[in-house]
């Protein structure tokens, strides 16, 4: 382990050292985030899981610095050009846009204009001519003459000094001094601009606002880059990232420039084509792939929170619910399902055909509610929802059953998925994706993790970003929030096992097959009977695994098994039982923690047992509220500017929220709409699955765009007729 690598980490996030490298080594061993951050708080000093996360990805980083470093030394070496002052810069560098430009001069290069000229003997010219700055009675055309050679393609005097300026040029542009000046001038005042491409006005009208763009590049917000990035790949926008070209000209000249002399004059026209070909074209490309990554990263972030407050959205629980996958012409896949989420029928009703085909599609609805005994009514937010949801409620149902609009995406991906031909292979995909419906009524968590998250839609750029880094922060978040949650192994399927710490697709599966041939699990320690369950696994999985009803109430609870045997001194001291400390409050409170501390078990996870003991395998998510639209507003046709309606918040981005209000078409409220105050992150104010009222400020049908407020200033009027209030 690199104790430089977690000294430079700990003055990073502002870290004691020693818990930095205490987490190092957890990851090392294989230890999990969510288990870090849960059972090992001694040993890290309670750090959350996003500091272990960022020490994880920084180390990751440092080591790919020390990777390409250790390339870059052996590259030299084989070539023989390493010397002691060279691997002292390299071993020094602490960046890769340092250790590259380092690098740059000794990389091997393909045949430049600078090594044609090279080859042609003109090195010493070049050299003279720089000279200038400590001989200024050099005469370039002078020497050049004695250089002039037909037979190396040197024909006169001028074809000497151009290739002696190609040669200072490429010197120039891989000058560590003069890139870290143009590094710093792009930093701070380059302009990223976007221009049509000709004849592109028409097709590319999506992009209008960016058809003739400019912004300084460090204020740029992710948002806005990704969007130009898309026109550019698209074909309809061509992009560049350029500062003060003569400022720049003017910082190079005063490196290279120091006389007014004709050398001098030689060494500033090397300048500026040495910067307009070479420099310039370099640190653009590297500053259009740092924008991108940072825009990459940005975007990660706000999708990644987004998912977090989707997967973590409160389940309406165990309920035996009916579900519908809306349609008109094709009629509403209709599916019955018991508390666990399991089918027991399915049927396709035509509400929407005529008043014979409505009447029979109500007897059906109210028989199935009868016989199946429903408790709650799931109907998909895509097309004919809301037609369907006002069919439904108008039903004369017994028992006043909850009608709820459920967000769809993503139903259609997962009925069409493996996975979904797996659970169901005997049934077509119109039944997969009710089903999903209404399981993600009854538990969020648990159906979403069989989507790929990149098609639940709460992402906005999330096909135009780096893959691999979205695919790993999206992981971490449904890893997060599945341990957060807890898994009930017995009913679990393979995909919601698969995210639990220290399991994966194959341990998973093996949980699966061995709970259907031997039967539910009755405690935790039978999971070590589980093919290739070994030791290190069970220590990352067990405590997020429960075991309701087990033999052991323990094993119901987030108390990791390696803590058992402190609540067995515990209740010998006390003289009860685990399931008198549960019950009994009272008693509880007569256990003084201090006296269990041990080298190992410290104050936290004592507090932590504790309040587990309290909350048996409590669920952090929230209490399920229903919802409903306003009624009457079904299309945005129906929608006026004035009107106050309720929503749901579908998608939270940099620039505002996109809110749905029942009309297939969610409603933008931007970032300076979202409240009475200053908003300058709308996480802030927020979040994905909130329930809000917003204000129609706008309704554009031509662009099918909705403008919406949350703010207090805008006069409230009634959902239907527009008027004030």
């Amino acid at each position: 382990m690199n104790d430089s690598h977690l000294r430079k980490i700990a003055a990073e996030l502002n870290l004691p050292t020693e818990r930095v490298r205490a987490t190092a080594e957890l990851l090392g061993d294989g230890a999990t985030v969510p288990f870090i951050a849960r059972y090992r708080k001694e040993t890290t000093g309670s750090l959350d899981e996003v500091a272990i996360t960022a020490v994880r990805d920084r180390l990751e980083q440092l080591a790919a610095l020390d990777a390409r470093r250790a390339a870059i030394l052996e590259s030299l070496s084989e070539r023989e050009l390493l010397t002691d002052a060279l691997a002292d810069q390299i071993n020094a560098a602490e960046t890769m846009a340092v250790l590259e430009d380092i690098y740059l001069p000794y990389r091997p290069k393909r045949r430049t204009r600078a090594t044609i000229a090279r080859e042609r003997g003109l090195e010493p010219l070049a050299v003279m001519i720089l000279a200038q700055k400590t001989d200024p009675s050099i005469d370039p055309w002078a020497e050049a003459a004695a250089f002039v050679d037909e037979e190396k393609g040197v024909a006169t005097v001028e074809d000497a000094l151009a290739g002696a300026r190609d040669i200072i040029a490429e010197q120039i542009s891989e000058d560590q001094q003069a890139r870290a000046r143009i590094r710093e001038l792009f930093a701070k005042k380059a302009l990223i601009s976007s221009r049509v491409v000709k004849d592109m006005d028409e097709d590319g009208a999506k992009y209008k606002d960016y058809f003739e763009w400019d912004e300084p590049l460090h204020a740029a917000p992710s948002h806005r880059v990704l969007a130009m990035f898309r026109g550019e790949n698209e074909g309809f926008l061509k992009l560049r990232i350029e500062p003060p070209e003569e400022e720049a000209l003017d910082r190079l000249l005063g490196l290279f420039v120091t006389t007014s002399t004709p050398a001098a004059e030689q060494t500033a026209q090397a300048v500026e084509d040495g910067y307009k070909r070479l420099l310039h074209p370099s640190l653009e490309t590297e500053f259009r792939n740092g924008i991108k990554e940072q825009s990459d990263v940005e975007a990660i972030r706000v999708f990644a929170a987004n998912l977090r407050e989707l997967l973590l959205a409160p389940p309406l629980g165990r309920k035996k619910v009916l579900a519908l996958d809306p349609g008109f012409r094709t009629g509403c896949k209709l599916v019955c399902l018991d508390g666990q989420g399991k089918l027991v029928h399915h049927d396709t009703i035509y509400p929407h055909t005529g008043e014979r085909k409505a009447q029979e599609a109500g007897e059906i609805v109210g028989n199935l509610c009868r016989q199946f005994s429903i408790e709650a009514i799931a109907v998909g937010n895509g097309t004919a929802g809301r037609e369907t949801e006002r069919f439904i409620r108008a039903l004369q149902l017994p028992g006043k059953i909850p009608v709820i609009m459920v967000n769809e995406s993503g139903a259609s991906v997962y009925s069409a998925s493996k996975t979904a031909r797996e659970e169901f292979p005997d049934y077509d995909v119109t039944v997969r994706g009710a089903v999903s419906i209404g399981r993600r009524l009854l538990d969020p968590l648990a159906e979403l993790v069989k989507i790929d998250p990149k098609s639940i839609g709460v992402g906005q750029y999330q096909h135009d970003v780096d893959q691999a880094a979205l695919k790993r922060s999206l992981d971490d978040v449904v890893m997060s929030c599945v341990n957060a949650v807890g898994v009930e192994v017995n009913t679990a399927s393979r995909q919601l096992l698969t995210y639990v710490s220290g399991l994966g697709p194959q341990l998973a599966g093996n949980i699966v097959a061995y709970r259907d041939e031997h039967g539910p699990f009755t405690s935790r320690d039978g999971l070590k009977k589980v093919p290739r369950l070994g030791p290190k696994a069970f220590e990352q999985a067990a405590g997020f695994l429960r075991i309701p009803d087990g033999d052991n109430p323990l094993d119901a609870s987030a108390v990791h098994p390696e803590s058992y045997h402190i609540l067995d001194i515990i209740t010998k001291d006390l003289a009860c039982t685990v399931a008198d400390l549960m019950r009994d409050a009272e008693l509880r409170e007569c256990v003084e923690l201090e006296s269990y501390i041990t080298q190992t078990v410290g104050l936290p996870t004592l507090q932590d047992i504790m309040a587990e003991l309290a909350k048996p395998g409590r669920d952090p998510r929230k209490k399920f509220e229903p919802f409903s639209f306003a009624e009457g507003i079904e299309k945005i046709e129906d929608v006026r500017a004035g009107m106050r309606l309720p929503g749901i918040v579908t998608n939270v981005t940099d620039f505002g929220a996109f809110v749905d209000i029942g009309v297939h078409q969610d409603g933008l409220v931007h970032k300076s709409r979202l409240a009475d105050r200053y908003v300058k992150n709308p996480a802030e104010v927020i979040k994905v699955n909130q329930q809000v009222m917003v204000t129609v400020l706008d309704v554009d049908l031509a662009r099918n765009r909705i403008s919406l407020s949350m703010k207090s200033d805008t006069a409230p009027r009634s959902p239907i007729s527009g008027s004030k209030d």
